[in-house]
């Protein structure tokens, strides 16, 4: 699977590490739904390190389409607000 950070880059990450990035997407949601700036960004900034850290750097010259993509680290509580569906930012 390949996920884009806005503004940083796409990374392939292993159908396996969903589930935990599901986790943490979830945390961010939740605190989207409770209005909770300080718990957000610490939430976004952890899903966005698990990406990071669980994936590889996708090749930049790549023109692979990314299956998911995720809000930028500067994103704002409102911005990721607007960018939610039901599944949260990662479906599952």
């Amino acid at each position: 699977m390949i996920i884009r950070i806005l503004g940083e880059g796409q990374y392939d990450v292993a159908e396996d590490a969903v589930e935990r990035l599901n986790e943490l997407d979830s945390a961010v949601e939740s605190a989207i739904q409770a209005s909770d700036e300080p718990s957000f960004s610490t939430a976004l900034a952890a899903l966005l390190e698990a990406v990071r850290s669980v994936g590889a750097a996708h090749a930049v010259d790549s023109l692979d389409e990314s299956d998911l993509i995720l809000p930028p680290p500067d994103a704002t509580l409102d911005e990721v607000r607007a960018l939610l569906n039901d599944d949260g930012l990662i479906p599952g």
